[in-house]
């Protein structure tokens, strides 16, 4: 059998785009690490290529190299020819998983991920025993449950724990748009309080906030996995509650706080192949390319803080969102922003699942961007994607340096909140 089937194989016409030039290099965390060729963008596209025009199977090496790629898209980015990877290693990750045998531990490992993820209630049944695991101590606990209590995100206690926010929040003063706010999975239970500045800030500027209780999930993790059948539901799952919640008016946007969310979601229209999928994709917005596109109507206050801003790669590279969350920072009194000035678009490691699949490699990078973090002599960090927050959070830690991690839009809404103090 052929290393792919027919079903939306990776696309040749996009791998001939690449003419091996070697810009990608740089900037692929595992060329980085390792020094590989065919752990680099343009060696894994050669890869590809092989897939399409040999008899060959999908080997365990060619796997091994695809299952490495932490598929952070800097290299598209950085490609002067315009190579679309990203869209080709979506559509790899989906064969590997129809055509590879994973091992039972792999498979067991993957299930335990994707049964526990995407669900909300399941995470929250599980946080007080991540708890007891942690009490417990990582050396009594076997070593894949202790690398996955070790980076998971630490859930907010107290009553801070059980706030959610409004189904529907009203704009403050005239109303400038209608838009809905995806709650998702992992930034709905363990980051409530980046759901809840993003609402406060979308409402001081005008906007109403509808934001529903259904989907579960996006899809993202499944997506950028390879689980197609799975992504493709939570699509099509979030395409209509979406439709359901924003009624006869409809919705403006659909504004995202997790950067991997909203690339995912951008997805829909080649995902899905409908005009209706097309459509949603075309609304999907992140928060702060949202707010950088409308003049700020909320007055700021300071926030005395040097912040250095850490790129999430589904944002910077998968979205090219990368300007809008800088000016809004810098247009914070009293915030001073500041930049990584060592392999900054090399990602933290942790880009999806990766971080659980991958701890070794994962652990290595972030160590890296953790200590090009604190080079910076910042205060605090700003992060638009909760993969990112959790991962620089045990890296700083582990560094000695436990610096705070802030979703932009927290501290957007921290400078309203001052403004409001003031007068």
């Amino acid at each position: 059998m052929p290393a792919f089937d027919t079903h939306r194989p990776p696309e040749q016409e996009l791998i001939d785009d690449c003419v091996h030039c070697g810009f990608c290099l740089d900037t692929c965390p595992t060329y980085v690490l390792w020094g590989a060729e065919a752990d680099s963008p343009r060696g894994r596209i050669v890869l590809m290529n092989d897939g399409l025009n040999t008899d060959q199977p999908l080997s365990a090496e060619m796997v091994t190299h695809f299952d490495r790629c932490l598929g952070c898209m800097a290299c598209v980015t950085a490609c002067p020819s315009g190579v679309r990877y990203d869209r080709l290693i979506e559509r790899v990750r989906p064969q590997v998983e129809r055509h590879h045998e994973r091992t039972p531990a792999e498979r067991a490992l993957r299930t335990l991920l994707y049964s526990t993820l995407p669900h909300p209630k399941r995470l929250r049944a599980l946080v007080p025993l991540m708890a007891a695991g942690r009490r417990l101590g990582a050396e009594r606990l076997p070593a894949r449950l202790s690398a996955l209590l070790e980076v998971a995100p630490r859930p907010p206690a107290g009553p801070a724990a059980r706030l959610g926010v409004p189904e529907v929040t009203a704009a403050v003063g005239p109303r400038r748009g209608r838009v809905g706010l995806l709650l998702g999975c992992v930034q709905r239970v363990f980051y409530p309080h980046v759901h809840r500045a993003t609402v406060h800030v979308l409402a001081a500027e005008g906007f109403e906030v509808i934001a529903p209780r259904a989907p579960d999930c996006c899809g993202a993790l499944e997506f950028h996995g390879g689980e197609e059948p799975s992504a493709i539901r939570r699509a099509r799952e979030t395409v209509a509650a979406f439709a359901q919640a924003g009624g006869a008016a409809g919705l403006d946007h659909v504004v995202v706080n997790a950067a991997g969310c909203g690339s995912a979601m951008k997805a829909y229209g080649e995902l899905l192949g409908t005009p209706e999928a097309q459509a949603f994709s075309e609304r999907v917005r992140d928060v702060s390319e949202l707010l950088g596109a409308i003049e700020p109507r909320a007055p700021r206050g300071p926030v005395p803080l040097r912040v250095a801003y850490h790129d999430a790669c589904h944002l910077a590279h998968a979205q090219g969102v990368r300007r809008s969350p800088r000016r809004l920072l810098r247009a914070i009194p009293g915030l001073e922003l500041l930049e990584v000035q060592t392999e900054p678009d090399v990602c933290c490691g942790s880009a999806g699942i990766y971080n659980l699949v991958a701890p070794e490699a994962a652990a290595q990078l972030g160590a890296r961007k953790a200590r090009h973090l604190v080079e910076t002599g910042a205060q605090a960090i700003a992060a638009g994607n909760p993969g990112c927050a959790a991962q620089l959070d045990l890296h700083l830690s582990e560094l000695g340096c436990p610096l705070p991690i802030h979703h932009p839009v927290e501290l957007i809404w921290r400078s309203i909140a001052a403004a409001a103090t003031i007068g």
